[in-house]
Order: structure tokens, then C-alpha cells, then sequence
């Protein structure tokens, strides 16, 4: 439901013909509204100022008061019409009150995501999304006050995943891990053409320089 009429009205940037669906639609988690709520309450005290202040200046507390409590109701604005969305095809950021700005970046150039989640954050839910890409200079590269990031940082890694940017990950078996050398591949033998003396022959081998005569027996 939108505050005084005044919502982003994001499904009018989708690019519908080629199939573009909202995956999830992060809008500011309630902490970032804390401090323009307490500037709207200093409000009251600044008008009872009026009851010690001379009458000639009664301008100057209902003018304080004034101001307090537009520039917070402003704030609280600005906090509504600012949304992050991410979608099957891209993340985008949509924001301001009168003139309104969009920063858009396509998934395939995500290539990294912090989520910063400061102690009062892990408290209440919330943290801020930190992109290492060129969306730095697009207006995301920082996102502040994201309620429950570390689901909305798993939605946006399931996007990245189910593109086919990224493979899935390999398991590796035990019997891989202890087996990563390969086996040896048999050498195959020699051929050598020169005849090779026959090993079970126990006759002695003659002496070509001696010209003595065998006998007989041994001839």
C-alpha cells in the first residue's frame, strides 16, 4: 500500500516482451526510517518552546517545528520510494521522490557481493550490500539498510546460478583425492636385430689367437 500515493511502481521497468519476471523486490528495512521519525517528534518539543518565548518571536519555534517535521516526513519518503529489485536478468535500483532515477546492471556483470552487517544490524535484521563491479559508478554499488541480506545475497547467487554464469560446483570422491597421479604407461620392448649369444650355452668361448690344436675328444 503506498503512502500518500507515492510508490516507485517498479513492474513498469520490466522488460516484459523478452520475459522478465521479479525475483524479489528489497524495499528499505524499518531502521532506515528511525532517525527522520525522531526529527518528526522534536517537532512537539519545539513548538512548546512557545510558552517561554516572547510573543514578538513566535515565528522562530513554529518555523523549527515546521521544518523538523517536513524534512523528516521527507526522509521517510525518500526511505519508501527507494527499491532494489532483483530479477531473472538483471538488478536494478529505483529512486526519488519527484524526479525519479533508475540504475540498472545486467547479472553477467555481478562479480561480487559483500554483505556488511554492522552489530545493530545483526540485532534488528538488517545489513548493506557492497557489488564489485562498474555498477559503482551506476548507483549500486552500495545498498543500505537490505532486510534479512543474507537471504536476499543467496536469492541473488541462485539468479546468477540458474543463468548458467557459473557451473556447478565439481565434487571430488575420496578415491580422487588420494588417486590424482596418473598410471604408468608400459614401454613397450625393444627389437634389436643382432642375434643375441645363447645364455644356457656353458661352452667356454675360444680364443681367436690361439693356434693350438684341439684334440679329438673336444673337436
Amino acid at each position: 500500500m503506498s503512502v500518500f500515493g507515492f510508490d516507485p511502481r517498479v513492474e513498469r521497468h520490466l522488460i516484459a516482451d523478452e520475459g522478465e519476471v521479479i525475483v524479489d523486490e528489497v524495499r528499505k528495512h524499518w531502521a532506515a526510517v528511525v532517525g527522520a521519525m525522531l526529527e518528526m517528534t522534536l517537532a512537539v518539543p519545539a513548538l512548546i518552546l512557545l510558552a517561554w518565548v516572547p510573543q514578538p518571536l513566535y515565528w522562530f519555534p513554529i518555523f523549527l517545528a515546521l521544518f523538523l517535521f517536513l524534512h523528516g516526513f521527507w526522509r521517510i519518503l525518500q526511505a519508501r520510494m527507494d527499491r532494489f529489485v532483483i530479477t531473472n536478468m538483471r538488478v536494478f535500483r529505483v529512486h526519488g521522490i519527484l524526479s525519479q532515477r533508475i540504475a540498472t546492471m545486467p547479472i553477467s556483470r555481478i562479480l561480487d557481493i559483500s554483505v556488511h552487517t554492522p552489530l545493530i544490524g545483526r540485532v534488528f535484521g538488517y545489513g548493506h550490500f557492497v557489488f564489485e563491479s562498474a555498477a559503482q559508478d551506476q548507483g549500486l554499488r552500495e545498498i543500505r539498510f537490505v532486510g534479512s541480506p543474507d537471504q536476499r545475497g543467496a536469492t541473488i547467487q541462485r539468479v546468477i546460478q540458474r543463468s548458467g554464469l557459473r557451473g556447478p560446483a565439481r565434487q571430488i570422491g575420496r578415491s580422487e583425492q588420494f588417486d590424482t597421479a596418473p598410471a604408468p604407461t608400459p614401454v613397450p620392448p625393444r627389437y634389436d636385430p643382432a642375434p643375441q649369444p645363447d645364455r644356457y650355452d656353458t661352452t667356454p668361448p675360444r680364443d681367436p689367437n690361439d693356434t693350438a690344436e684341439m684334440p679329438w675328444w673336444r673337436s
